[in-house]
């Protein structure tokens, strides 16, 4: 941050949260090529594929200097209360339709905006309980689906979904705001029909986060399943509907059983197992997926599809990115390689079959979902030009697959990683990691004499650390006397996801760089641990666990002066070119006392055919447009809050404005606002 006083939180209760956070789209005729409305930032990513990429170019690197404030609106999110405003984020980008912009609020109201003013036109409110204790409390933004018969006069001819934190489907005219009856149940589908929270209703478990995806007459939605409270948390099946009457076409389950060898570990060829509803199949009909638990099933959930599915209309393709089999830190009870969990599965889009599927993490121990929304790119490759998907991963590793048939463009090594000593617990004896790009963070041993502090009382603090607990590098795995995790489960590329040049051939990401200490508690010594914890005022998180042995506790690793252990910069912004695999720059982003050591970030870039490359995300209140060519910094303004949301841009009556939602993040540690800002040339 630029300052600390005593408005601001410090950078050691900003950080000490980081680990509590972290954790399409259109179908139009020809939508994909439409030049027209590709210039329009139709869907959250940009387009249907997610590149983030806009080929408007009124704004250049020779008069960004001279953006102003064309306009601001404020969502009144903050008025209405709530027992956990605390937790209240905005990470919303609007979409943009016949000049009016859509976007959602963290309880799920819809706006929409008169594009060229930033007047209201009308307001939607699902009435999402706010008294309840929701997992996740956000809405990163909304959907559009436009009939092809494109009849503007009849009634939800073009209509805006949503997924809510209450697990709801929810369809409104895009002209009105209305509910479109004829969808659902009065134009609301109730996603957690037939789901279980376990023993603790008040828990609120079930949620959609992202905007779900749009291809052909199906709205395909993912889920937000918490990891951490116990084995069995739910299904995280992707479910398809019909666009027009709600019912539901098809059912994908990502959950598997592997068969086993003598020793207990996934016997056959790696990732070999059967699916909770066959082998990946999927289910039709409008039953709800089978929930695991259910005899002849494996003890845990998730492994859901939380962040942006992507669509390729063309392919009859959507690509679901997947995170982490419940729980995140044991995986005693889903022995193997959890095969469809943190993986990006190609489903046929109109049966919900799957076409392939890559694995970037084997049995995941370390909540390293894959948390991006999947770039959907074409480029060069070996003198062809191929159809790509780009995946980034918290562990700063970029994955570039053939969108065909899955298979990796540049080679993917299997490397020896260490091994667990958990009783129960069998690790993958190998990891995947790409040969190009590089990794875009350190993903070595974080070493004692690495250590870095603000003094040398806190580099012994943090040294003394980095010798205590297991410590090996990159997947080491949880254990009972603790275990520094880095990259961290909040590093790397997150939910912000990545943007694509395509004339360029360059993909630019932002990161974040941090430590993790993950310990195992056993479940007797649980209660006394916490007591000790809060008596030491350590700022950890605990997660129960329960139906394994072990609870689970960890933090940010800090010291007690409040900074990261591991050396600046914390956060970055990295250009890559896809043709070479090469990295073309990388720089620090944010400031923190007048210097831009790089701050941890949450939120993405876009990318303009101006050359220029726009990002908030950092936790300095600033909003900033970068060089595409070099990645200097051409020009910054301050925001009222931190814009931890990825923006976009668009065009109105000859004028390109760029917009960014600045409401900081409450479970970030930021104080929190809800003010939506667009830009333009004067």
């Amino acid at each position: 941050m630029c300052r600390i006083n005593s408005v601001r939180p410090s950078i050691r209760s900003i950080l000490a949260l980081v680990i509590v956070f972290w954790f399409a789209s259109p179908v139009y005729p020809g939508a994909a090529q439409d030049t027209e409305w590709h210039r329009r930032w139709y869907a959250y990513g940009g387009d249907a594929g997610g590149t983030r990429y806009s080929p408007l170019d009124r704004i250049r690197p020779e008069n960004v200097d001279r953006l102003t404030l064309a306009w601001t609106y404020r969502t009144g999110e903050l008025a209405a209360g709530s027992p956990v405003a605390e937790k209240l984020t905005f990470e919303s980008t609007p979409i943009f339709f016949r000049g009016a912009l859509y976007l959602s609020t963290a309880f799920g109201e819809v706006i929409a905006l008169d594009a060229q003013t930033g007047a209201e036109r009308w307001t939607y409110d699902p009435q999402v309980d706010r008294s309840l204790n929701y997992s996740e409390l956000t809405s990163r933004g909304v959907s559009l689906w436009v009939s092809s018969e494109n009849a503007s006069a009849e009634p939800c001819a073009a209509r805006i979904f949503i997924g809510t934190i209450d697990a709801r489907l929810i369809a409104l005219d895009a002209t009105t705001g209305d509910p479109c009856s004829d969808f659902g149940e009065a134009g609301e589908v109730d996603l957690a029909a037939g789901y279980s929270a376990g023993d603790n209703p008040q828990y609120v478990d079930y949620q959609v986060t992202s905007p779900p995806a749009v291809i052909g007459d199906l709205v395909v939605a993912g889920t937000s399943i918490g990891d951490n409270w116990q084995a069995d948390t739910g299904s995280g099946a992707v479910r398809a509907f019909d666009v027009r009457t709600g019912s539901m076409r098809w059912s994908w389950n990502p959950l598997v059983v592997e068969t086993e060898g003598a020793d207990g570990a996934g016997a056959g060829a790696r990732g070999a197992g059967m699916g909770v509803d066959g082998a990946g199949a999927a289910s039709s009909g409008t039953s709800q997926p089978r929930i695991p638990g259910a005899a002849g099933t494996r003890p845990a959930g998730a492994a859901n599809a939380w962040p942006p599915i992507s669509a390729d209309p063309e392919r009859d393709l959507v690509f679901v990115p997947t995170g982490s089999p419940s729980p995140d830190f044991y995986g005693g009870l889903r022995p193997g390689d959890n095969r469809y969990a943190n993986s990006v599965v190609a489903l046929r889009a109109s049966t919900g079959e799957v076409v392939w599927s890559f694995q970037a993490i084997h049995h995941d121990l370390w909540d390293y979902d894959l948390a991006a929304q999947p770039a959907l790119v074409t480029v060069t490759h070996e003198g062809r030009s191929v159809p790509a998907v780009a995946q980034a991963t918290k562990m700063g590793s970029l994955f570039l697959l053939h969108r065909e048939t899955g298979e990796p463009l540049f080679p993917v090594e299997e490397h020896p990683v260490p091994q667990s000593d958990v009783q129960g617990e069998v690790t993958s004896p190998t990891q995947p990691f790409p040969v190009a790009p590089r990794p875009l963070m350190p993903q070595g041993r974080l070493a004692p004499e690495d250590a870095w502090g603000v003094d040398e009382a806190s580099r012994e603090e943090c040294r003394a650390v980095l010798e205590a607990y297991s410590n090996q590098g990159i997947f080491t795995p949880p254990s009972l006397r603790g275990t520094v995790m880095y990259p961290g489960n909040g590093s790397g590329t997150n939910w912000g996801s990545v943007a694509y040049h395509p004339q360029r051939d360059v993909l630019v990401l932002n990161t974040t760089r941090l430590a993790t200490l993950v310990q195992l508690v056993p479940h007797d010594s649980l209660e006394a641990e916490r007591a000790r914890s809060e008596a030491a005022g350590e700022q950890v998180e605990f997660g129960s666990q329960r139906g394994t042995p072990y609870a689970m506790k960890r933090r940010t690793l800090l010291s007690s002066a409040g900074f990261p252990c591991n050396p600046p910069p914390w956060g970055t912004l990295a250009a890559v070119d896809l043709s070479s695999g090469e990295v073309r720059w990388e720089v620090p982003i944010g400031e923190h006392g007048g210097e831009t050591v790089g701050m941890p970030n949450a939120g993405g870039p876009i990318v303009t055919g101006g050359g220029l490359v726009f990002l908030g995300a950092t936790m300095d209140d600033r909003f900033r447009a970068f060089d595409l060519a070099t990645g200097d910094v051409l020009w910054s303004t301050e925001l009222p809050y931190s814009a931890i949301a990825t923006p976009m841009t668009y065009e109105v009556a000859g004028k390109q404005y760029v917009v960014v939602a600045a409401g900081g993040h409450g479970k970030m540690g930021l104080p929190t606002g809800d003010y939506v800002m667009a830009l333009a040339l004067p």
